[in-house]
């Protein structure tokens, strides 16, 4: 797909992000450009724990289901688990790069399927960086108010107390956007960045509900089903297992009493009928639909 422009005078302008102060005066596009659709950031931390790799995989999912355009910055980490939790729910999500936007210049390189399937998928590329355009550390910090330009929230999912999530919650509020944050342990130091954006006024999340009540979205309201249940008791141990978070296949056989050979089994079959969701390393979390 051809790389096109579009420039503030023209009317496919996105309208939120000609509100703000210093919005682009040029953008490049590929894919369909966002006019009329309500968009909502989520950006985290490149380094996310299992526990973040969870939440935004639910959150970014129900929120595309509830008919929300989701909007991040293909990095790795966080920003890559939320595109990919919007294309697995076959829904839009619209990427904002701190590069150019032929294959050449896209960071990161491993990103450059998902780029593609972002496109495919009916989303798009947005940069206001011509092609040939490498990143630096003026260029990414700085997209990150397109994120939160194009948006009338943001979602902040891990956060180390100096992360470029958090310079993308104070473009959000410059910019008058509402701002939300996972909680995580007091332990962790990817949750202090989150935690003192509580401390600050920010609307702590633990669900996608938690959202759509606070914009008052009530239309799209997305109502989770009822916890899926297994197909026999075996399944059913093992989900009863996993709702306290996710576990490692050692730590499941050994909390179930199940063989090695049944938990195996049984969480091959659960992950193909999309009940359970491998996080990488074979830990296992309950797959929330």
């Amino acid at each position: 797909m051809p790389i096109t422009t579009i420039t503030i005078k023209d009317k496919n302008y996105p309208k939120l992000l000609k509100q703000i102060k210093d919005r682009p005066n040029t953008l490049y596009l590929k894919g369909e450009m966002p006019i009329d659709e309500t968009c909502f950031a989520i950006v985290g931390t490149r380094r996310n724990s299992f526990y973040g790799k969870q939440a935004v995989l639910e959150i970014a999912g129900d929120l595309a289901e509830a008919g929300l355009t989701i909007v991040s910055g293909l990095a790795p980490g966080i920003d890559t688990f939320c595109h990919q939790a919007v294309l697995e729910r076959n829904k839009r999500t619209i990427a904002v790069l701190g590069t150019g936007l032929d294959t050449k210049s896209i960071y990161p390189r491993t990103n450059l399927r998902l780029a593609a399937k972002i496109i495919e998928t009916g989303g798009c590329l947005i940069s206001e960086y011509p092609v040939k355009s490498p990143g630096s550390k003026i260029t990414f910090p700085a997209r990150n108010r397109i994120i939160s330009g194009l948006s009338i929230g943001v979602l902040i999912i891990e956060a180390k107390q100096k992360s470029g999530a958090l310079i993308t919650a104070a473009w959000a509020k410059k910019q008058g956007r509402k701002i939300f944050a996972l909680p995580g342990s007091i332990y962790s130091s990817n949750s202090k960045g989150c935690h003192c954006l509580i401390k600050q006024g920010a609307k702590l999340v633990e669900s996608a509900n938690d959202i759509l009540k606070e914009l008052n979205i009530k239309d799209l309201i997305f109502h989770s089903k009822d916890r899926l249940a297994g197909e026999n008791k075996e399944e059913n141990l093992i989900l009863e297992t996993l709702k306290q978070g996710p576990l490692d296949i050692d730590k499941i056989i050994e909390r179930t009493k199940l063989s090695t050979s049944t938990v195996t089994g049984c969480l091959a079959i659960m992950e193909i009928n999309s009940k359970v969701k491998n996080l990488g390393r074979n830990i296992y979390a309950i797959t929330h639909r």
